[in-house]
């Protein structure tokens, strides 16, 4: 009598379509240790050496922080339009202190970039994007790049996530801003070409226009790269081709991982993987309209963020895998793309779950994790086979 095999397939793969079942099982052994705790939900880091991280605190400051001294030192000079620290009443706020990214040259010219939610006296939030010099652990000669208006008393999806792209141009994610459907607009606001909401925009890095951007049209908001946004943070470039990749937040269900294209609209609300908040929202229709599929959907809620690409040498089988956080499951997923087309995925941590915000590589390679929690934290991801 033959013997039966028992696969163990611990992925689901989906091609844009559904998840299917696939056969990729890691032999390595990650484990987790905490760098640094007492964090007031980290939402990002940047490597300014090995040693030494800038992280934002959504609930918090911009801090810069030593891994191995494990000291704290709170940047000064943070524009004074940052919303209140409204959670502490009620914990369905999302704005704060979102991105901090280096600019390519920052050795040079200690510029920074950084996203978060802009308060205005009497009308509310909007997402606002800054570039500011780091001097003396304090941000001077601070420009807005970018406002995404108008402002108003909604408190969610304000997006925020920023990178910088192989052709030196800034690439940021806009939110639409919205709870329920229900209340959007007869043009809904990702889809309303004239609404700086529900976008993601490619600039230069002074925050100017660059000449090759795609044209929406005359009455466009200029400085739009793609449309039908609805709550994407997580951003990044796969290095082996220089695309760019972004993650984005569904309502139930729908979480996805997209391949970013030049003047794409990515469907919201028209479209969506998952239902919507309201269940009887009725999208309009809109006439000659053309929608990208993701390149993945969960059927499951997973709230997807901070993704990256890996290129460090501890995790060989990872070399050049896509790693994605998820806030509502709280594991890290690994993503093996071919040709633009995910092959195979792994969900990592399942047995040790906590809400993930954002992944990240030190210079030298080294994984790290950032826990979105009260007692926020920073984690060492190691093999734990060596």
């Amino acid at each position: 009598m033959k013997k039966l095999l028992i696969l163990l397939l611990v992925i689901t793969i989906s091609c844009g379509k559904k998840e299917k079942p696939a056969n990729i099982i890691s032999k390595t052994n990650p484990i987790k240790q905490t760098i640094i705790d007492s964090l007031n939900h980290p939402w990002s880091i940047a490597f300014l050496s090995e040693e030494e991280v800038l992280v934002s605190e959504k609930d918090g400051d911009l801090l810069r922080v030593h891994l191995s001294s494990k000291k704290k030192k709170v940047i000064k000079g943070f524009p004074r339009d940052l919303t209140d620290s409204i959670r502490v009443v009620w914990r369905g706020d999302n704005s704060g202190v979102f991105e901090v990214r280096l600019h390519p040259d920052f050795k040079k010219n200690s510029q920074l970039y950084i996203s978060y939610a802009a308060k205005r006296q009497g009308k509310g939030s909007a997402t606002k994007v800054v570039r500011a010099t780091l001097q003396n652990d304090s941000l001077t000669s601070i420009k807005t790049i970018l406002e995404a208006g108008p402002y108003f008393r909604e408190y969610h999806h304000y997006g925020g996530g920023i990178t910088f792209g192989p052709d030196g141009k800034l690439y940021i994610t806009m939110g639409e801003r919205l709870f329920k459907e229900i209340d959007e607009p007869e043009m809904p606001i990702a889809q309303d070409l004239k609404d700086k909401r529900g976008k993601i925009y490619r600039l230069n890095p002074d925050g100017s226009i660059p000449d090759d951007n795609p044209d929406f049209g005359p009455d466009a908001v200029p400085g739009m790269y793609a449309v039908g946004i609805r709550a994407a943070q997580g951003i990044a470039v796969q290095p082996e081709t220089g695309k760019i990749w972004f993650s984005e937040h569904g309502t139930r269900q729908g979480d996805e991982v997209n391949l970013l294209k030049k003047g794409a609209n990515y469907g919201w609300p028209i479209i969506t993987t998952g239902g919507y908040r309201s269940r009887d929202y009725v999208p309009p229709t809109i006439e000659g309209a053309v929608f990208s599929d993701p390149m993945w959907y969960w059927q499951h809620t997973v709230a997807p963020t901070g993704l990256m690409f890996y290129t460090g040498n501890e995790f060989p089988e990872w070399k050049n895998d896509l790693l994605v956080p998820g806030l509502s499951r709280g594991s890290l997923w690994r993503f093996r793309i071919e040709n633009d087309t995910i092959k195979s995925a792994e969900e990592l941590f399942v047995d040790d779950r906590v809400r993930s915000r954002k992944v990240a590589q030190s210079p030298k390679g080294i994984l790290y994790m950032l826990t979105d929690e009260d007692n926020g934290k920073i984690v060492r991801i190691k093999n734990n086979t060596l």
